[in-house]
């Protein structure tokens, strides 16, 4: 049986994620900040009949990290990690000249150094797995400049950069930088609170793409999830 590590998979898109890699059959780790949220998730992971290890804790802390990486050791090894927890830096976003340092260093911390000591952790379990992957959940922010997104944007184009080495000192995996593209979060919400995002789509409408990475396995690289649903439109 395949497993997965899922990050941030309390809600949003690693829940929706989560959900779908349990009706496909992969046994998961999840991991979130705040536990009676998360254990609601696995709660409904768990309905699908698969393994779940859900663990409390916070991608920064090495610790935590460790022990993510044990429970999938103990539910037989691991075949994928998805890193998907994030922070923004401020909430709501701001301009760089208000963009406290302390908060840039929060959003460096989650979603570059906790991304890549996670993979560090894990690497020795998914070299072993003979298919062993790496997704990171990046973001349009990495790559365009938008007002108020630059120290989120900043954290996820570095993040990117990461998972573009790794592929290269890694060839016998996968490693691919999915942005995801505008989504429906609670993550948005915090960040633009007076935009009304009830037009955007849902996380779980992007999923497939995710799932046609995992079953397709094409070349390491940065991919962006409309245009993956889009191949055989």
């Amino acid at each position: 049986m395949a497993v997965a590590i899922v990050t941030g998979a309390s809600k949003g898109l690693g829940r929706a994620l989560a959900v779908a890699l349990a009706r496909q059959g992969w046994d998961l780790v999840l991991d979130a900040r705040t536990g009676p949220v998360l254990e609601e998730a696995a709660r409904e992971v768990r309905a699908h009949g698969t393994r779940v290890v859900a663990l409390r804790g916070d991608v920064t802390d090495g610790w935590h990290r460790a022990a993510l990486v044990a429970a999938a050791r103990e539910l037989g090894g691991l075949d994928l990690v998805v890193g998907n927890a994030s922070a923004l830096g401020a909430e709501p976003l701001v301009r760089l000249e208000a963009l406290p340092l302390d908060g840039l260093r929060a959003a460096l911390e989650t979603n570059v150094v906790g991304a890549l000591g996670l993979v560090q952790e894990a690497l020795p379990l998914l070299r072993a797995s003979g298919a062993g992957a790496v997704v990171v959940v990046s973001s349009d922010a990495a790559v365009e400049a938008y007002g108020t997104w630059g120290g989120y944007g900043a954290s996820k184009a570095a993040l990117d950069r990461l998972a573009a080495v790794l592929a290269v000192e890694e060839p016998g995996l996968r490693v691919w930088a999915v942005d995801p593209g505008d989504m429906r979060t609670d993550l948005y919400r915090a960040a633009v609170p007076a935009d009304d995002d009830s037009g955007r789509p849902l996380p779980e409408s992007v999923v497939p793409a995710f799932l046609r990475l995992l079953a397709r396995r094409p070349a390491s690289g940065r991919y962006v999830a409309p245009a993956l649903l889009e191949v055989d439109a």
